[in-house]
């Protein structure tokens, strides 16, 4: 599979792109930042934004009717928050919340549609994308329902690494307890498990990874098999982007 070397903060998606058509788009966006605990959009609402994120995280969450919460899905800088609009869907599925505070890139949705639709090289990828995003979404769905709690933490601490792009990040048992949707018992069970066997470091919502390739045995398969779903479907592109680093931006 291809793999993709990047510096801090650049957005993944936006770094396929070359050329003329990556300059429009670029100079047409505002950059923002992403504060933990900001509701980006609220499920049913129209999308006003799009947003690709390079250095903070946001999390998408399903709400039922008895207010119980469940995370489905999280963007950071290898994807964009408002995918639906690459269907023609202007409201979105999920609430999308910011976890981890950061920068994003940001472009009002009716400039977005108009790129898409003068944009070949943009509306490939992001279909590519979608794909992606759609298979990710029912893995979550099935990975909540069939594995182990334990397994899932690690999964989830494993996909904030790569998103925040190191082994040390925040995140509270409350805030994982909601989007595994769990009782904290279950997450503090869980951790200590982890912490005990040298996997974590855990103290005040602190995390350490401590032993990165342990951690991802201790995961359910769902975390590797998003990972190769993403590079399958976009890593083709990152090869053709770094092949053309030489080349005007």
């Amino acid at each position: 599979m291809a793999s993709f070397n990047q510096g801090a903060g650049e957005n993944r998606l936006l770094a396929t792109l070359a050329g003329p058509h990556r300059r429009r788009l670029l100079a047409d966006f505002d950059q923002v930042e992403l504060r933990s605990g900001e509701v980006i959009c609220i499920s049913g609402e129209r999308l006003k934004h799009v947003y690709f994120p390079t250095d903070g995280i946001i999390s998408l969450v399903t709400t039922l009717r008895d207010g119980s919460r469940l995370e489905v899905g999280s963007i950071g800088h290898e994807g964009m928050q408002g995918s639906s609009l690459i269907l023609g869907v202007n409201t979105s599925a999920q609430h999308a919340t910011v976890q981890r505070s950061g920068t994003a890139w940001r472009l009002g949705a009716a400039m977005f549609r108009r790129h898409l639709g003068n944009n070949i090289a943009l509306r490939q990828m992001l279909n590519c994308y979608m794909y992606v995003l759609m298979g990710q979404l029912a893995q979550a769905t099935a990975c909540s329902h069939y594995h182990q709690v334990r397994a899932r933490l690690a999964r989830r601490l494993l996909m904030n690494r790569d998103q925040a792009r190191g082994n040390q990040f925040h995140v509270t048992q409350e805030f994982l307890a909601h989007m595994l949707g769990v009782r904290r018992v279950g997450v503090t069970n869980a951790a200590n498990s982890l912490r005990e066997e040298g996997l974590i470091d855990y103290r005040r919502g602190a995390v350490t990874i401590l032993d990165g390739p342990a951690l991802e045995l201790a995961s359910c398969a769902c975390y590797r098999g998003a990972k190769d779903m993403y590079e399958g479907a976009l890593g083709s592109l990152f090869s053709t982007r770094l092949r053309h680093a030489g080349a005007p931006a």
